[in-house]
C-alpha cells in the first residue's frame, strides 16, 4: 500500500482509503481499460465498501492529476487506463469491444509532418481505429 500512498502524494492528492483501493484495482487488473462500473464491481468483489459515486469522483480526480487517461471509445461510456508514460494508440474491435494497444513509428512521424506542414507543432494526439476481424 505504501507504493500507492507515495504515488498519490507525488501528484498532490491526499491519501484516503478509497483512493488507495481504486489505485490498487487499476494497478492489479489484467484489463488495462476499465470503466467506473468495472472498478466498482472489482471493489465489491474484493469486499470493499466504496460507493459508485465515490469511484466516479476519484477517477475524475485521478484524471485531473494525470494518474489515469480517460478514453471515450464507441460504447458511449468512458474507460480509464493508468498513465504509464508510454504513448500508444488504440484499435477497438467493433464486434466484441476489445481494445488493442499499438505503436507505429511511421504513423507518429506522419502526424508530426502533417502538423508541421500546416504550421503547427504537434503537442499531443489520440488515435483510435475502429476495426472488425477479416472474414
Amino acid at each position: 500500500m505504501s507504493d500507492q500512498n507515495a504515488e498519490l502524494r507525488k501528484v498532490g492528492l491526499k491519501v484516503t482509503l478509497p483512493r488507495v483501493k481504486i489505485l490498487q484495482i487499476l494497478e492489479n487488473s489484467t484489463a488495462r481499460h476499465m470503466s467506473a462500473e468495472d472498478v466498482y464491481k472489482a471493489l465489491i468483489e474484493a469486499g470493499e465498501d466504496v460507493g459508485l459515486a465515490t469511484v466516479y469522483r476519484v477517477l475524475t480526480q485521478f484524471e485531473t492529476a494525470e494518474l489515469v487517461a480517460r478514453h471515450n471509445f464507441d460504447s458511449g461510456h468512458s474507460v480509464f487506463e493508468l498513465s504509464r508514460g508510454d504513448h500508444h494508440d488504440h484499435m477497438v474491435n467493433m464486434e466484441n469491444g476489445e481494445v488493442i494497444e499499438f505503436t507505429n513509428d511511421q504513423i507518429e512521424r506522419l502526424q508530426h509532418e502533417i502538423a508541421e506542414a500546416h504550421g503547427y507543432d504537434l503537442i499531443d494526439h489520440s488515435l483510435v481505429l475502429y476495426v472488425r476481424p477479416k472474414k
